[in-house]
């Protein structure tokens, strides 16, 4: 037997995907880009505030650890990625509709040729079937 027309890597079960062109290109981004060292954060004494009072939110980059922020960003370039690949697969689309269209377009103008030739032939026909008739017409009559 042939072998399949495509080879897909083996899925991994573990959390992390195999390496590829998205963790290639991640890790050079990340390369490129100064580090930021986030000091450790150190919990402050809880003291019971008052329901009335606002509470300070942390911002989401800072309750990420690197792991999750690392993940995240992958994510992100997975989704920008994907995002370029449905906007080139639909142009590719509408590329194919137009020609579909144009294709359907020719195709009846053609059929429509056709059938008015059809149409001057059956005219042709009931034509010199009405001179046989006209022609036989004496042969048959009593005299």
């Amino acid at each position: 037997m042939s072998e399949p027309a495509r080879h897909f890597p083996p899925h991994e079960t573990a959390s992390r995907p195999t390496p590829g062109p998205l963790r290639d290109w991640l890790a050079a981004m990340k390369a490129q880009a100064p580090a930021e060292k986030v000091p450790p954060r150190s919990e402050p004494a809880r003291v019971p505030e008052p329901a009335w009072t606002q509470r300070a939110v942390p911002s989401a980059g800072a309750a990420l650890d690197g792991a999750e922020s690392e993940d995240l960003s992958e994510l992100m370039a997975e989704n920008l990625m994907l995002k370029a690949k449905l906007r080139l697969e639909t142009d590719r689309y509408a590329e194919l509709q137009a020609m579909l269209a144009q294709e359907i377009r020719e195709l009846r103008r053609h059929v429509q040729d056709e059938m008015s030739e059809l149409q001057a032939i059956r005219e042709e026909r009931d034509l010199w079937q009405a001179r046989a008739e006209a022609l036989a017409q004496p042969l048959f009559q009593k005299r």
